[in-house]
């Protein structure tokens, strides 16, 4: 008789990525493809809650459901999903109505008809920190067998959100760049109209520049655009972008 070959998890995960969406809709994307994975038998929800260093924390859900459990969470300060995340640890809930830890977030898992509750930590490096949220409306819902099944499925999405978390920096820094260079390219333009107008220095001219944006506390970029646009120029682009405007 033929081997019954089963999906193999990683593949949609890693799928995941090839997608055109940012990072926030990739975590929304991967609580949807956990709550599918952990639902074999029982409809199963998630969440993910990903924590950056000096960031928001950014909370995904598979529901809107979901979504409000985990944002109350979030507004209390602490919970399973948060608790897994801060330390690293399965955090179990067989059954919400004789959990005693977390009250005022509990309260609300009840009102939702939410009876059994699943955290399990990402593993990623740094500082950022993570966990996946499991719910179901049955109590006593996630067996031995459903934990393990969860510890391996998570382990593999920490490898892809540990890709998606890469991409998203570089993106970012990426972005930061072009803005770099966007305010740079603004403040030379600006500068040689003040040498222009004053007949003095490139020194002299931003001089004078710096000390309007301190006098008018305007950041230097913004003050430098509106000076070009009151000479009745648009605002200037970059080498770069004149280079791949000319290309294309």
């Amino acid at each position: 008789m033929d081997a019954i070959l089963t999906p193999d998890p990683s593949v949609s995960l890693y799928d995941l990525l090839v997608q055109d969406h940012d990072f926030s809709t990739f975590l929304d994307s991967l609580a949807r493809a956990s709550a599918e994975h952990l639902s074999q038998h029982r409809p199963v929800l998630c969440g993910v809650t990903l924590t950056r260093a000096r960031r928001n924390v950014v909370v995904a859900s598979s529901s809107e459901q979901v979504a409000l459990m985990d944002e109350i969470q979030i507004n209390v300060g602490d919970g399973p999903c948060l608790h897994a995340q801060r330390t690293h640890t399965l955090v179990h809930v067989p059954d919400t109505d004789s959990e005693h830890r977390w009250p005022d977030y509990l309260a609300a898992v009840r009102s939702n008809r939410l009876r059994s509750i699943l955290a399990v930590p990402l593993e990623l490096e740094g500082p950022t920190t993570a966990a996946a949220n499991f719910y179901c409306t049955e109590p006593h819902a996630f067996s031995e067998r459903d934990i393990e099944t969860a510890l391996l499925y998570t382990r593999m999405a920490s490898q892809v959100v540990g890709i998606a978390l890469r991409i998203a920096a570089s993106q970012e820094d990426a972005e930061h760049r072009r803005r770099a260079m966007e305010s740079r390219t603004s403040i030379n333009v600006a500068v040689g109209v003040i040498m222009g107008q004053n007949r003095c220095t490139q020194e002299e001219a931003f001089a004078i520049l710096q000390q309007a944006s301190s006098n008018r506390n305007m950041k230097l970029r913004v003050l430098a655009e509106e000076l070009i646009g009151g000479i009745g120029q648009p605002a200037p682009i970059t080498a770069f972008d004149a280079s791949a405007g000319a290309a294309g």
